[in-house]
């Protein structure tokens, strides 16, 4: 029993201590109405069991071993967070009347309970929990008086204008022995009784002020003294605006090139162009070369370093010459390895000795990623020009299908047979025939 006192006391002083540290907005004063149902049977199984059995075996309360009973409660704030309450109620019931806590017949009770309801949030919000505990009386049969503390928590519904319900469910301790420990679940709502006033504020009027000279600009000088009494000025003009020579929309005091139109960044005047390339230097992001505006006033870019601009290099991330639109000069070397590139006669298959100048060619394509292969397959008149034709496309083919096992992109390449109609020699000699049936390597880019 000590320690229910001893924790009802520092619930007290919790209490009280937040009322202390709040901000002051509290509840107006209320009354309200509610049903609340004693359970005796629950807490005399806790007290000779234990809660977790009570729980487990299902030997709390029922509805019908309660006993139902009306309240009235007034309610007043004490903080934005902290309420006092007061609450009369009573019921019929046959618990607690006696030493025995069973009477024969149903008394009528009458419990009297002031309380400290302490909320989570502010009466702003919707749905706001609260701890609750207090002290009361009960008396049975306007006979017997008997003494409890009591504490719990509850929920507020705030529906506006200070307007509440709430559900609470309380547990009153006994002190005297003579009563036994309950529960009370209750329900019920509450509205404010009157609002409180606040005092009006006393507002002394100021005294009326001086009668000033009539100043039709309201520029702060009469228009006995205003030499542009209808526009705006300063005194140092004589009631006129400071002048704009330049109409910059900067005036001359604040204008360093008052008679040229400037930007204020700039102090008035207008925005430097260091190089004199026509862009000015914010615009510019090369202020000391002259440059083009597609550039923002750089110089056309020469991403390779070959000494031609890349407007007019068509490869301009590799070195390259002007006679080859700045592109590397690979044909000559490619021409001279196309001439050791033979076939056996009669025949699509690659000579063996072949393969290396062919090497050499992947190894040139594979350093100028951007440039394209065109292969031309010859031979030379010996049989028909059907025969002839078809076995330079495969020639071609052939030489296509080495270079892109080799890891060059077949969309770089392309493969053309032409048979024997472009000899480059007679083909009435061996030695004619054997410079025909070539193969041609054209780079591209």
């Amino acid at each position: 029993m000590k320690r229910i006192i001893l924790s009802t006391a520092a619930f007290f002083v919790m209490a009280f201590s937040f009322a202390q540290t709040s901000s002051p907005s509290p509840r107006d004063p209320s009354l309200g109405f509610g049903f609340f149902l004693k359970d005796f049977v629950t807490p005399v199984n806790i007290h000779s069991t234990s809660f977790s059995s009570v729980l487990s075996n299902h030997n709390y309360g029922k509805l019908s071993d309660m006993s139902l009973g009306v309240d009235i409660h007034y309610y007043q704030g004490l903080t934005s967070h902290l309420d006092v309450k007061g609450a009369l109620g009573g019921c019929f019931t046959k618990y607690g009347a006696t030493p025995n806590n069973l009477a024969t017949t149903e008394q009528f009770a009458v419990d009297l309970n002031a309380q400290l309801n302490l909320k989570l949030f502010t009466d702003k919000v919707f749905f706001n929990p609260y701890l609750t505990g207090g002290v009361g009386i009960s008396d049975f049969n306007m006979s017997n008086f008997y003494e409890s503390v009591n504490t719990g928590a509850g929920f507020e519904f705030n529906i506006g204008k200070g307007t509440f319900f709430y559900i609470q469910t309380v547990y009153d301790f006994e002190i005297n022995h003579q009563i036994l420990n309950n529960l009370n679940y209750s329900i019920g709502y509450a509205a404010p009784i009157f609002k409180k006033t606040k005092p009006e504020k006393v507002v002394v009027a100021p005294p009326p002020p001086p009668i000033p000279e009539v100043d039709t600009d309201g520029d702060g000088i009469p228009d006995s003294k205003d030499k542009c009494p209808t526009v705006a000025g300063v005194a140092k003009y004589n009631g006129c605006p400071i002048p704009d020579t330049d109409g910059d929309g900067i005036n001359d005091e604040e204008d360093k090139c008052p008679t040229v139109p400037g930007v204020a960044r700039y102090h008035g005047c207008p925005v430097p162009d260091t190089d004199g390339d026509g862009i000015n230097d914010e615009e510019d992001s090369c202020i000391t070369v002259p440059g083009i505006a597609k550039y923002h006033g750089c110089p056309i870019p020469d991403t390779d370093g070959d000494g031609i601009n890349d407007e007019e290099d068509k490869c301009p991330t590799v070195p390259g010459t002007k006679e080859n639109s700045g592109c590397p000069e690979i044909q000559k070397k490619i021409n001279e390895l196309a001439k050791s590139v033979y076939f056996n006669t009669g025949t699509a298959t690659i000579s063996s000795k072949a393969l290396q100048p062919l090497d050499e060619v992947i190894v040139i394509l594979k350093a100028n990623p951007t440039a394209k292969l065109s292969i031309e397959g010859h031979t030379d008149n010996t049989g028909s020009e059907e025969i002839n034709k078809k076995l330079s496309q495969k020639r071609a083919d052939a030489i296509a299908s080495y270079l892109t096992k080799k890891g060059i992109d077949a969309a770089r390449l392309t493969a053309k047979g032409y048979g024997s109609a472009k000899p480059v020699v007679d083909n009435n000699t061996a030695a004619g025939k054997a410079q025909n049936r070539r193969v041609e390597l054209k780079a591209t880019y």
